[in-house]
C-alpha cells in the first residue's frame, strides 16, 4: 500500500552530517563545467573561470562544479550548476549528447593522481559548455573572469586553480583544438 503526500522536494540532498559520512566511505558522482564564448564558427575565443573564496580563506579560481543528486540526469545537474554559479541569464548550450571531454578523479590524499580534494573522493564528469548570456555569479563565487584561450593557459593562472583544475581547462582547451 502506497501512501499519499506531497513528494519530499529535496528527497536527492543530504544532511551535512549524511554528506560527511558518505564523504568518507564511498566516491560521489560530480559535473564540472568550463564555460566559454564561442564565434560564429564555434571557436572558443574566452574562458570563464570562476573567483572563490576556499574554505581556509583563500582567493581560488575554480570551475562550475557540483554533485550530481539522486535521480538527476546530467544534463539536469550540468544546467542546475551552471545556472547556480553563473546565473540564470548565462543561457548554456548544452551539447544534444553530453557527452564529458573528460573524467576528473579527485582524491583526499596529495600524490594519488592529478586532481585533490582534501574533502572526499569525487569522480567528475567534465564539459566544456559555451554560454551566449551574461554571467552573474551567485551562491558562493565572486566573480566570473574571461580569459583568451591563451591566458587560460597559462601555468600561473593553472597555479590560482583549486584542486589541479588548471590541467583540467589546458585538457578543455586542447579538446577543443584551442590549445596555444
Amino acid at each position: 500500500m502506497s501512501s499519499v503526500g506531497t513528494p519530499d522536494p529535496h528527497a536527492g540532498w543530504l544532511s551535512d552530517e549524511e554528506l560527511a559520512s558518505i564523504r568518507r566511505r564511498l566516491p560521489l558522482l560530480y559535473v564540472e563545467a568550463v564555460p566559454v564564448r564561442i564565434d560564429g564558427l564555434s571557436q572558443v575565443t574566452e574562458v570563464g573561470l570562476l573567483l572563490r573564496a576556499s574554505a581556509e580563506g583563500e582567493i581560488v579560481r575554480t570551475l562550475v562544479s557540483g554533485r550530481v543528486m539522486y535521480g538527476e540526469t546530467l544534463r539536469e545537474a550540468l544546467f542546475r550548476h551552471l545556472e547556480k554559479d553563473l546565473g540564470p541569464m548565462a543561457f548554456p548550450q548544452l551539447p544534444a549528447s553530453p557527452v564529458p571531454f573528460t573524467v576528473a578523479e579527485y582524491f583526499p590524499m596529495p600524490g594519488i593522481g592529478p586532481y585533490f580534494d582534501e574533502r572526499q573522493h569525487a569522480v567528475s564528469l567534465v564539459f566544456v559548455v559555451p554560454v551566449t548570456g551574461t554571467c552573474e555569479p551567485r551562491q558562493d563565487a565572486l566573480e566570473v573572469t574571461w580569459l583568451t584561450p591563451e591566458q587560460a593557459a597559462n601555468p600561473e593562472v593553472g597555479l590560482e586553480m583549486e584542486g589541479g583544475r588548471g590541467a583540467i581547462v589546458r585538457a578543455a582547451l586542447a579538446s577543443v583544438g584551442r590549445l596555444p
